[in-house]
C-alpha cells in the first residue's frame, strides 16, 4: 500500500521542489488545473510514459487526482512502484482538497 502525504507536508516538498508531482485525472482536467508543477499522468500510460517523465526512480513523487474517493492516484501509484519506483506517496485528498484550502493551482494556458 502507498504512503499518503499530507497536504501540509506536500505544499511543504513543492515549495522546496523537493517532489514531483503526478496529476492522475490528466488530459482536460490538468489542463483546467492542477497543483504547481504538476505532471500529467494516468494509469494506461504509465508503461509508456514513466520513464520519460520520471527518469530517477529513487525521487520523491507524489500522485493525486480529485478526492478520496477518487482510484486514479492509487492506480498511477501502484503501476510506477511496480515499475520500481521506490520513493511514491500519494496525496489522497487530493486537488478537491488542495483548493478549498486556498492553495495555488496552475492550468495549462498559464
Amino acid at each position: 500500500m502507498t504512503e499518503l502525504i499530507s497536504r501540509a507536508d506536500l505544499r511543504t516538498a513543492i515549495e522546496a521542489g523537493a517532489v514531483t508531482v503526478v496529476d492522475a485525472l490528466g488530459g482536460e482536467y490538468w489542463a483546467k488545473q492542477h497543483l504547481p508543477g504538476a505532471v500529467p499522468l494516468v494509469a494506461a500510460d504509465v508503461p509508456a510514459r514513466a520513464a520519460s517523465l520520471l527518469p530517477d526512480r529513487d525521487a520523491a513523487i507524489v500522485t493525486y487526482c480529485s478526492n478520496p474517493a477518487c482510484p486514479n492516484s492509487s492506480q498511477v501509484a501502484t503501476l510506477l512502484e511496480d515499475l520500481g519506483y521506490r520513493n511514491v506517496r500519494k496525496y489522497r485528498e487530493g486537488i478537491e482538497d488542495w483548493a478549498a484550502a486556498g492553495l495555488p493551482l496552475e492550468s495549462a494556458t498559464h
